[in-house]
């Protein structure tokens, strides 16, 4: 039986391997070629970096859209609004009406900032983001209507996303000369053992840092990102006179990338701006992308529905010669992720049965495929140590099979959702993945000061600050002194963490909840809880906790538990009051 199955075996390798090595050779010599010109253009004079600081802002409005992310929307709006260095800007966040959780959420958000404005689409959701991305955009023009301005470009970005400090400064002074400026967008770091998320370190530190600078140079169309991107007025015009007033295609999945060919179609110019680093930092719009399986597949089948199907349905390989590579290398996965896994079945048959002595077609081939694969996982080794360090490149190469398996089973996705959607004439929808915001720990690095926040804010004159005693906490000595109220103070910090401020009192707060934590976990942690809602265990305190603070409540409650920032007096007056 053993030598049955082995005699099988070796059929099945003897008619994939010429098949496998074909493709093998081709795709390496793409590569070779991406990487040639990549190292050419890594050779080339650097060009200065421009001045932006000190120009005129442009007017610009950042499109959000939205579908069931009430758990996520707060922090991002919050974080963002007070880390960003830019003020001539307004978020307008598109919601549907059949997501009343987060439209809630857009709704609190809108009423803490003058510049925050829910754009409600007039249909149940979810329908695509292009979609709501349009209805973004009416928004914005009946405000302009309202008020009497005009928005000089608009910027798209998820709710998930960590907007870098400056790149509206950036954005903004290449919209004079261009009508798409692309930010670059990189993943945040996670553990090694996160392998999934690592594929999105891995490609997106490649793509962001190579394919789209040769792209680019060779006069390729350049895709958008869906993120930080940004359309100068002029463009969105032009786009909307050729589509009947469609900004964003709606029947289209992947609308950053449709609206990168159809801008090039118009004659519009595009740039991407190549990372750069500050103190460490890449200048990159940061997020944490699907961490699980499911979810990497569930977005990934987006993506290639989108990109290879739609937009070979919608353009086929029109553009001339300078488009045709680039339209080959974005289809090129529906069939190479597959034969993706199927080398990975070689590779192990190879390794179980290393002296089987099978005359396989191709493979004289086989030195030029293997100095590919270690040639390219080089170079992904090299990109991805510049963001993320030498531990996290190095265990690169061991996440290419994890890569290859998630492609191939979004493409096969992808195939299988097209081709019945074009049986059955329905129309392709939003993918909802789940998304998770940063924790306040991981935004360390773009979180403004309270000083900051308090003079940005309009709470203190920067000549208010001056005066604190040395060895005094400044918060104690603003409020102490008399220069800021309790709750003013709370309310900057809150913006400052991230964190939303309880409403709660001694009177709102029943002694059954402050309870239900034991007294000397309350006083040890300096948390009381507050209510429960929606299966969690709110507590409050008057200090931003440790991260770990979930895990040490936990053996207290089998609620999870949420916190929030409640000033000091109220605090102590709830203790009191109930304990």
């Amino acid at each position: 039986m053993y030598s049955g199955f082995s005699a099988a075996l070796d059929a099945i390798v003897a008619i994939l391997f010429p098949a496998v090595m074909g493709w093998l050779v081709l795709n390496g010599v793409d590569d070779l070629l991406l990487n040639l010109f990549w190292l050419r253009l890594r050779f080339r004079p650097k060009e200065a970096t421009p001045e932006i600081g000190g120009k005129p802002e442009k007017t610009l409005a950042i499109f959000v859209p939205l579908w069931q992310e009430h758990e996520v929307v707060r922090q991002m709006v919050t974080h963002n609004v007070t880390a960003i260095r830019y003020s001539n800007y307004h978020l307008f966040i598109g919601g549907y009406p059949n997501d009343t959780e987060t439209l809630d959420e857009i709704r609190a958000m809108e009423d803490q900032f003058q510049h925050v404005h829910l754009s409600l689409v007039p249909h149940d959701g979810p329908t695509s983001k292009a979609d709501c991305l349009n209805w973004a955009f009416q928004t914005m023009m009946l405000h302009e209507e309202q008020h009497g301005t005009r928005f000089d470009g608009i910027v798209t970005h998820d709710a998930e996303d960590m907007v870098h400090p400056d790149s509206l400064q950036w954005i903004s002074h290449y919209l004079t000369d261009y009508d798409m400026v692309q930010v670059p967008v990189l993943a945040l770091p996670t553990p090694l053992r996160e392998f999934v998320h690592g594929v999105y370190i891995d490609e997106f530190s490649e793509f962001q840092t190579r394919d789209l600078q040769v792209r680019e140079a060779l006069g390729g169309f350049l895709p958008g990102s869906g993120v930080g991107t940004g359309f100068s007025r002029r463009a969105l015009e032009a786009l909307a006179v050729t589509a009947e007033n469609r900004i964003f295609e709606p029947s289209c999945l992947t609308e950053d990338y449709e609206n990168g060919f159809r801008l090039r179609a118009l004659g519009c110019r595009s740039t991407f701006l190549p990372v750069r680093m500050a103190n460490g930092i890449p200048m990159a719009t940061r997020e944490y992308f699907p961490r699980t399986w499911k979810a990497a597949v569930k977005q990934r089948t987006r993506w290639v529905t989108g990109i290879a199907w739609q937009g070979w349905e919608r353009h086929g390989w029109q553009g001339g010669w300078k488009q045709w590579w680039w339209h080959w290398r974005d289809r090129k996965g529906l069939v190479g992720n597959p034969i993706g896994v199927i080398c990975n079945f070689l590779f192990a048959y190879g390794l179980v049965w290393p002296d089987r002595t099978l005359v396989l077609p191709g493979a004289e081939w086989l030195p030029f495929t293997i100095f590919m694969a270690v040639f390219q996982a080089t170079v992904r080794v090299g990109i991805v140590q510049r963001f993320y360090g030498w531990r996290m490149a190095l265990a690169a190469p061991l996440r290419i099979p994890v890569a290859n398996w998630i492609n191939a089973s979004a493409g096969v996705r992808a195939t299988m959702r097209y081709a019945k959607a074009c049986w059955k004439k329905e129309p392709l929808v939003w993918l909802k993945t789940q998304h998770q915001y940063p924790n306040r720990f991981a935004l360390e690095a773009h979180r403004p000061t309270l000083p900051e926040i308090l003079v940005k804010s309009g709470y203190l004159t920067e000549e208010a600050l001056t005066g604190k005693p040395e060895g005094r906490r400044l918060q104690d000595w603003l409020v102490e002194s008399g220069r800021l109220s309790e709750s003013d103070l709370y309310e900057a910090l809150s913006l400052q963490l991230c964190m939303p401020i309880s409403l709660a009192s001694p009177e709102t707060v029943s002694r059954d909840i402050a309870r239900s934590l034991p007294a000397h976990v309350v006083r040890e942690h300096r948390v009381v809880p507050v209510r429960v809602e929606q299966g969690h265990l709110v507590v409050a305190g008057p200090e931003a906790p440790p991260e770990t603070l979930p895990a040490m409540l936990q053996p207290y409650t089998k609620l999870r538990v949420k916190f929030e920032l409640v000033p000091r007096s109220t605090f102590d007056q709830i203790v009191q009051s109930h304990l």
